[in-house]
């Protein structure tokens, strides 16, 4: 059957993306890098992994992307934002279930393989892929990334997520309660527990603590998975991203 596949390419309601907009286009997952569009890169990639099976684009117009993905890729449309939008792509799709994003452009195959990998040896039902700060900057030296910084390093995410078992939707509620508080960083911490935000605050905190905090209460086994990949951590966000996805592909060895 393989792996199936969603890949987030949707806008949120009322906020037309800025890079979309500076190139006259509806979304941006239509944006082209190096001539071709950033979607057609990413199921490129996917459809080089032989564990994957069905993709599936999450997009609330699928006509912008008429000629742009091939004929067995289907689409979903998004629900109330990201987290209710996976969690109606599970009931579609099923576990395990891999989520990525249409804005990875330098997405790889043995990326997408060396995570799922590591996530089914790590026995969890819900896994996040990271990319370590030495990494990143060993691979992409002067790059600005967001990072997250816990007592054992630093990190960014990659934007590549296994829901692995059906225990992964216990996550998907707990992020829609931290969704739903997105504007509220106060009550997002009581969420999480004080005493985590705390810990943060005084880098006493480790990716092993987040984890056990987030499994208790989702009642999941959570993983964050560190990729020694530092490109993987790379999205596009900014015009800085696209000049950034645009020299590292220009200069990247043909084949």
């Amino acid at each position: 059957m393989g792996l199936n596949v969603l890949i987030l390419a949707g806008s949120r309601p009322g906020r037309a993306d800025p890079m979309a907009q500076a190139a006259g286009l509806s979304h941006k997952a239509a944006l082209p890098v190096c001539g071709i569009p950033m979607i057609s890169r990413v199921i490129k990639a996917l459809q080089a992994v032989k564990t994957i099976g069905r993709i599936a684009i999450c997009i609330e117009k699928p006509e912008v992307l008429d000629g742009l993905v091939p004929d067995d890729v289907t689409f979903i449309a998004p629900a109330a934002g990201p987290s209710a939008s996976v969690l109606k792509a599970l009931d579609t799709l099923g576990t395990p279930l891999l989520v990525t994003t249409a804005d990875h452009a330098l997405l790889e195959p043995q990326w997408v393989s060396a995570f799922v990998q590591a996530a089914q040896d790590s026995g969890c039902d819900v896994a996040a892929g990271i990319a370590m700060e030495p990494d990143i900057l060993r691979d992409v030296p002067g790059t600005r990334r967001t990072m997250i910084r816990l007592a054992d390093g630093a990190f960014s995410g990659c934007n590549m997520f296994l829901f692995r078992t059906p225990a992964a939707q216990g996550v998907i509620r707990l992020w829609q309660k931290l969704e739903a508080e997105r504007k509220n960083p106060l009550r997002m911490a009581r969420i999480l527990g004080l005493g985590i935000l705390l810990r943060f605050v005084l880098r006493r905190l480790t990716r092993a603590d987040v984890c056990r905090r987030i499994g208790r209460l989702s009642g999941a086994r959570v993983a964050l998975i560190p990729l020694p990949f530092g490109r993987a951590a790379v999205d596009v966000d900014k015009p800085a991203d696209l000049e950034l996805v645009t020299r590292l592909l220009s200069t990247a060895p043909a084949g």
